[in-house]
């Protein structure tokens, strides 16, 4: 599929093994599992995060290699039972962020044409995903603008 804002198209992945259980080499309790997530989320890490870091340091020294396995839960659920949910979801927060730093930086480059372009099409990313996020995650009134995007870092 091509990518959104560019003539190339993606790379392809491999594809993750059909599994309905844990491998065996990954004997987790998910109650473990569960302790770990939210502690990880408390520390400040993102849901992408949480999950590199149980893969790669794992629970207690044992790697897991799938948390829905392990618990039956994703992440995202997990952090919403224990009331750990980030305020702003992760690729919206990301896409903030990259909006504010362009906007500076076109600001203090104004000749910059390249950047401009990329900060159009991080604005315009931005609003089609507060459209998905509006009522839910987001405000019914939120309309996409510098003050609003650094307004809502500042609180997340």
């Amino acid at each position: 599929m091509a990518r959104m804002h560019t003539r190339r198209r993606g790379s392809s992945d491999s594809d993750r093994p059909v599994a309905d259980d844990p491998p065996e080499w990954s004997d987790v309790e998910a109650d473990a599992v569960e302790e770990r997530v939210v502690e990880l989320a408390e520390e400040g890490h993102d849901p992408s995060q949480i999950g590199i870091a149980l893969r790669d340091e794992g629970v207690a020294g044992t790697p897991v290699p799938n948390v829905k396995l392990a618990t039956g839960k994703k992440i995202g659920q997990i952090l919403d039972d224990h009331d750990a949910k980030p305020s702003l979801p992760e690729d919206f927060r990301n896409l903030l962020e990259r909006a504010v730093r362009l906007s500076e930086h076109v600001q203090m480059n104004p000749q910059d044409a390249s950047n401009r372009r990329a900060l159009q099409n991080a604005e315009s990313k931005i609003r089609r995903l507060a459209n998905y996020y509006r009522g839910d995650e987001l405000n019914e009134d939120f309309r996409y603008s510098y003050d609003a995007a650094v307004d809502l870092l500042e609180d997340a």
